[in-house]
C-alpha cells in the first residue's frame, strides 16, 4: 500500500467512525432514523402492551389452552421475537408486547381470535382455521399484465393439504369462502388443483387488504375462540435505570478492553480498538435496520460478539508477534499474521454462526432474540477483524510507521508446559464439580425446594394487580413496594409492572395459596393504605411453555449435531469434533452447578446465559484445534504427539488468557453496575467465561490426544522399532 492510499483509508475510517458515531448519537431526519434511542427494546427494557383474552368456551382443556397459547407465540412474534403469552387463571391468556404503546393498534392488526372456516359452494366445511400453518402477505408479478399484486400465501398442515386437495379437485372453478365468525371475508375462486398444500388468494386491493386478511386467517387457527378481557400499556419490568447502567457499562467496559489491547498490543491493538467501536456502531444501525427487539438476552448476544471480535484480533496480532519474533519484516509479519489466523477465525466463526442460525430458525422467543443479534454480531466481528483491522493496520504502516517496537515487543523464549501431565487432574476437578451441582440439584429437589431456583417464567406463579393511592415509579416500587412483598411471601424473585397512565402496580410471585393471598392483601392495605376491593388476583402459567422448551432443547440438539459435522468436516477428524461436544457439555454442567449451588434464579436470561457460553466455548476450543492440525504438518521426525499438544496450547495460552479476561472485564462491569436482575445474568456468565477458557485449555487438547492414542495403533518411531 502507497502512502497515499495508507492516507486515503486512515481519513476514509475516520469518516466512517464519525458518520456511525453520528447516526448513533442523533440520527438522520426528524424521526432520528438510526439512533441508538430508536432501537426496539423488550419489555423487561422499555414495557409494552399487556392484553388478556378469555375463551369463550366453558371449561377448556389443558391440551386446548397450551395449544391456543403455543400458536399465539407464533402469532405475535410477527411484533417482536421477544412477546411472551401465558395462562392466567383457567380460562384466560396473558399476551406481553414489548416496545408497543398503543393497545388499540395491536388489537386491530392481531384481530380478534374467533373460528375460521373454508367453506364450499354447498356451505360444507372443508377445512378449519386449525389446518392453516401460515399466511402470509406477499408482493408478486402478474404473470399475464407482468404488473405487481398483492396477494395471501397460505400454508397448510399436512392432513389439511390432503384435505385441500380433494376440496380444490371438487370445486374446480369454484369458489370456496373463508368464513370468520360467521362472516365471509374472502371467497377466492379455485382456478387449479392445489396438491402440495401452498396456495395464494389473488384479487387484493392493496398490500394493507392482504395484510389484514392474513392475519385473520393466522388467528383464526386457533383451537379456542377468545375474546378481549383487557388491555394495558406496561412500563419496564427492569426499569429505566437498567438501559442507563448497561449503556454506562458497556462504555466502560470498551473503554477498558481498548485500553488494555493498546497496552498488550501496542500499534495493532490501537488499530483493533478502533475497529471494536465501529464495530459497535455497526451493532446499534444494523439492529435499527433490522428492527431487531433487543433485551437482556440480545445483550448477551452482543457481548458475546464483542468477545469474538475481541478474540480475532487477539489471534492475528499473536501471529504477529511470533513473526517478528522470529526475525521476519513488519510487513511479512503482518502479512503473515492475517494469513495463519484466517482458518482459525473462520472456523470458531462459522461454527458459531452455524449454532445462530438453527437457534433463529428452530427456537422461538428469546432464543429467537438472541439467535438474531448474535448472528449479527458473529458477522460483523469478523468483518471488523478481517477487513477494518486489517486495513488501519497496513495504512498505519504505508504512512511510515514501520519500526517494529510499534508493532511488537520483545519475545522471550516461551517455555513449552506440560499440560497433558496434568489432565488426570484436571479431569478429576471438573468431574468433582459436576458431581457438586447434580448432587445438589438432587438434595435440593428431595427436600421440595426445586432442583434448580425456577422463576416465574418457568414454573407459573400469582399475578397481584393493586391500585395504589400515589404514582410510583419503579425505584419506588424496588425499594418501597417489593421489600413488603418478599417479607409476606418469601420469593426473592418478585417482579413488579407499572401500568402506563395510573397507579395500578401488577406484582408477580410464586404460587400463592388463599391464606398467603390474604396476608399479602392485608400487608398493602396496612403499609400502603390501598383499597382492597382493588386488588385482584390470578394464578399464571409460565411465559416459558413446554413447546417453548421443547423447542429450545431441539435447536440446540440439531445446533451442536451441525457444529460436530462442520468441525468434522473442516479438521477430517471425527475425534476433533467429538472431543469439542464433550467439552460443550463440561461448561453447561459446570455452570448448571453453579447455578444450583448459588441458587440464581433460573429464567428467561437462563437459555441465553447457556448458549452464550456454547458459542464462546467452541470458539475458544476451535482455536487450540486449529494450531493443532497446523503443528501436526510440521511436527519434527523425534516430536511426539504430546508435544505437539502441549506445544499447541502454550503457543495459544496469552490468547486464551486475553479473550477470556477481555470478556470477562466487559461482564463484570455489567454486574457491578447493574441492577439486582441484570446481576443475577451476568453472575453465571461470568462463571460460563471462566469455565469457557479453562475447558479449551485444560480440556478439549487432552481429550482429543487420549482419542487420538487410544483410537490409533502405536506409532512406530523412525528408528523402525515399536514403542514399549
Amino acid at each position: 500500500m502507497k502512502k497515499s492510499k495508507g492516507i486515503i483509508s486512515l481519513v476514509l475510517i475516520a469518516a466512517l467512525m464519525g458518520l456511525l458515531g453520528f447516526t448513533c448519537v442523533q440520527g438522520f431526519g426528524s424521526s432520528h432514523s438510526g439512533a441508538a434511542k430508536n432501537i426496539n427494546l423488550g419489555l423487561d427494557l422499555a414495557g409494552g402492551v399487556s392484553i388478556t383474552y378469555q375463551a369463550k368456551d366453558k371449561n377448556p382443556t389443558k391440551e386446548e389452552m397450551a395449544d391456543t397459547i403455543y400458536k399465539l407465540q407464533k402469532r405475535v412474534e410477527q411484533y417482536s421475537t421477544e412477546a411472551s403469552v401465558y395462562q392466567e387463571g383457567d380460562d384466560r391468556i396473558s399476551i406481553e408486547i414489548p416496545g408497543v404503546s398503543d393497545a388499540n393498534t395491536v388489537l386491530e392488526e392481531l384481530g380478534k381470535p374467533g373460528s375460521l372456516e373454508f367453506q364450499d359452494p354447498n356451505g360444507e366445511v372443508v377445512l378449519s382455521g386449525s389446518d392453516v400453518k401460515s399466511a402470509q402477505a406477499q408482493t408478486q408479478q402478474n404473470s399475464t399484465t407482468k404488473n405487481n399484486e398483492y396477494v395471501v400465501a397460505l400454508e397448510l398442515t399436512d392432513e389439511g393439504a390432503e384435505k385441500f386437495a380433494k376440496a380444490t379437485e371438487e370445486n374446480l372453478g369454484k369458489q370456496i369462502a373463508i368464513v370468520y365468525d360467521g362472516e365471509t371475508i374472502s371467497a377466492p375462486v379455485v382456478n387449479s388443483v392445489i396438491e402440495n398444500g401452498q396456495a395464494v388468494i389473488e384479487g387484493m386491493a392493496d398490500y394493507e387488504e392482504a395484510d389484514t386478511l392474513a392475519s385473520t386467517i393466522r388467528i383464526g387457527g386457533l383451537k379456542l375462540e377468545l375474546e378481549e378481557l383487557r388491555s394495558n400499556v406496561v412500563g419496564a419490568q427492569l426499569g429505566e435505570e437498567a438501559i442507563s447502567t448497561s449503556l454506562k457499562a458497556g462504555a466502560i467496559g470498551l473503554a477498558l478492553v481498548f485500553i488494555f489491547m493498546c497496552i498488550v498490543y501496542l500499534l495493532p491493538g490501537f488499530a483493533a480498538g478502533l475497529a471494536l467501536l465501529i464495530y459497535t456502531g455497526l451493532v446499534i444501525v444494523l439492529l435499527n435496520a433490522f428492527d431487531i427487539t433487543l433485551t437482556l438476552p440480545g445483550i448477551a448476544g452482543i457481548i458475546l460478539g464483542i468477545g469474538m471480535a475481541v478474540d480475532a484480533n487477539v489471534i492475528i496480532f499473536a501471529r504477529v508477534r511470533e513473526e517478528i519474533a522470529a526475525g521476519v519484516s513488519v510487513r511479512s509479519s503482518l502479512r503473515n499474521g492475517f494469513k495463519k489466523a484466517m482458518s482459525a477465525i473462520v472456523d470458531g466463526n462459522v461454527t458459531t454462526l452455524i449454532a445462530a442460525i438453527v437457534l433463529g430458525l428452530k427456537g422461538s422467543g428469546s432464543v429467537k432474540g438472541f439467535a438474531q443479534t448474535l448472528a449479527l454480531g458473529i458477522v460483523i466481528s469478523m468483518f471488523t477483524a478481517l477487513v477494518i483491522t486489517r486495513v488501519i493496520v497496513f495504512s498505519f504502516y504505508a504512512i511510515g510507521i514501520r519500526d517494529e517496537k510499534f508493532y511488537a515487543k520483545k519475545k522471550k523464549e516461551t517455555k513449552v508446559f506440560n499440560f497433558l501431565g496434568k489432565k488426570n487432574l484436571c479431569f478429576a476437578i471438573s468431574i468433582a464439580v459436576i458431581a457438586v451441582g447434580l448432587i445438589t440439584m438432587g438434595v435440593q429437589s428431595a427436600g421440595g425446594n426445586g432442583s434448580l431456583n425456577y422463576s416465574l417464567e418457568f414454573k407459573g406463579g400469582t399475578a397481584t394487580n393493586v391500585t395504589f393511592n400515589e404514582d410510583y415509579d419503579i425505584k419506588e416500587i424496588d425499594s418501597l413496594i417489593v421489600p413488603v412483598v418478599e417479607e409476606v411471601t418469601g420469593d426473592k424473585n418478585v417482579q413488579t409492572q407499572k401500568v402506563k397512565d395510573s397507579t395500578q402496580v401488577i406484582i408477580k410471585t410464586t404460587t400463592l395459596d388463599l391464606e398467603q393471598r390474604e396476608a399479602l392483601n392485608q400487608a398493602l392495605v396496612d403499609k400502603f393504605g390501598v383499597d382492597e376491593s382493588l386488588i385482584t388476583a390470578e394464578n399464571i402459567s409460565s411465559t416459558v411453555s413446554k413447546e417453548m422448551r421443547t423447542d429450545a432443547i431441539i435447536a440446540v440438539i440439531i445446533a451442536t449435531i451441525c457444529m460436530l459435522i462442520y468441525i468434522w468436516f473442516r479438521f477430517k477428524d471425527i475425534r476433533f469434533a467429538t472431543s469439542a461436544v464433550i467439552a460443550l457439555l463440561h461448561d453447561v454442567l459446570v455452570v448448571l452447578a453453579f447455578y444450583a449451588v448459588a441458587r440464581v434464579s433460573v429464567g428467561n436470561t437462563f437459555i441465553a446465559c447457556m448458549l452464550t457460553i456454547v458459542g464462546y466455548s467452541i470458539n475458544a476450543t476451535i482455536v487450540i484445534f486449529d494450531r493443532i492440525r497446523e503443528e501436526i504438518h510440521l511436527k519434527k521426525r523425534d516430536e511426539s504427539l504430546a508435544d505437539v499438544v502441549n506445544k499447541s496450547i502454550t503457543n495459544t495460552l496469552t490468547r486464551s488468557i486475553y479473550t477470556s479476561l477481555t470478556t470477562f472485564v466487559m461482564v463484570a462491569v455489567i454486574y457491578i453496575l447493574g441492577v439486582s436482575s441484570i446481576k443475577e445474568f451476568a453472575s453465571p456468565l461470568m462463571v460460563g467465561i471462566v469455565c469457557g477458557g479453562y475447558s479449551s485449555v485444560c480440556i478439549t487438547g487432552a481429550l482429543w490426544y487420549m482419542m487420538k492414542t487410544k483410537w490409533k495403533k502405536k506409532e512406530v518411531p523412525a528408528g523402525g522399532k515399536k514403542k514399549k
